[in-house]
């Protein structure tokens, strides 16, 4: 495909809204999908944000994007503001930095510190359960992989809970100046620009070879 014919999106995904253009539940009680906020023909998303989270998901209708973009073995950033049942401690931010172990392994270590709610935050449709007795604290975590619900089982393992989950950045891109439920496409120039690089197959260099010895002269 063409640079000039590809297209990027970012999309601010709302609360409840599943990751996909079409339900494949039950049709008596259908659930809300991308399709109610993005009507572009053949874009897909690069990469899954679950049901219950909020936030920044990429679409793409360049295929060698989409494949650069979801491989795990990129390990590319991805930034997030969580908010936690109670008030998270400084020992439970370092195990966070140090790596927890999960049902399926240790993680990577990944950046943290808390932080104040975020001044560009919209209301959440439910909002979150509050209890009064116990307080609420905001993270800004960043991870290097994408394993199903991480974040939520990381805090969760240190003791602090999630109750609202916001993907903020992913590699270079973030929500920056969309609100929730709208998308907006990367400009043509940045994008060529992007595929350039991110999809420019490798030069494979055939092996050097071994000088060949000249034959020493034979002693008489």
């Amino acid at each position: 495909m063409a640079c000039r014919m590809a297209r990027l999106i970012r999309f601010n995904k709302p609360f409840d809204v599943l990751p996909q253009f079409t339900d494949r539940g039950s049709a008596e009680s259908p659930r809300r999908t991308l399709s109610e906020f993005i009507d572009i023909p053949g874009v897909y998303p690069a990469g899954r944000l679950d049901r219950d989270s909020e936030g920044l998901m990429l679409l793409t209708d360049n295929g060698k994007l989409q494949a650069w973009i979801s491989d795990p073995r990129h390990k590319m950033e991805k930034t997030y503001w969580v908010q936690v049942e109670g008030t998270a401690d400084d020992q439970a931010l370092e195990a966070l930095r140090n790596g927890v172990t999960l049902k399926d392994g240790p993680t990577l270590p990944a950046r943290v510190r808390r932080i104040a709610e975020p001044v560009m935050l919209w209301p959440r449709t439910p909002p979150i359960r509050v209890r009064k007795s116990v307080p609420d604290s905001w993270l800004e975590l960043t991870i290097r992989e994408g394993r199903n619900r991480q974040v939520r089982r990381m805090t969760a393992a240190v003791g602090f809970p999630t109750l609202r989950l916001i993907r903020w950045r992913i590699g270079d891109w973030t929500l920056e100046g969309l609100k929730t439920g709208e998308w907006a496409s990367l400009p043509a120039p940045e994008l060529s620009s992007l595929l350039v690089a991110k999809t420019k197959p490798r030069t494979v260099r055939p092996p050097m070879r071994k000088p060949r010895k000249k034959p020493g002269k034979k002693s008489q």
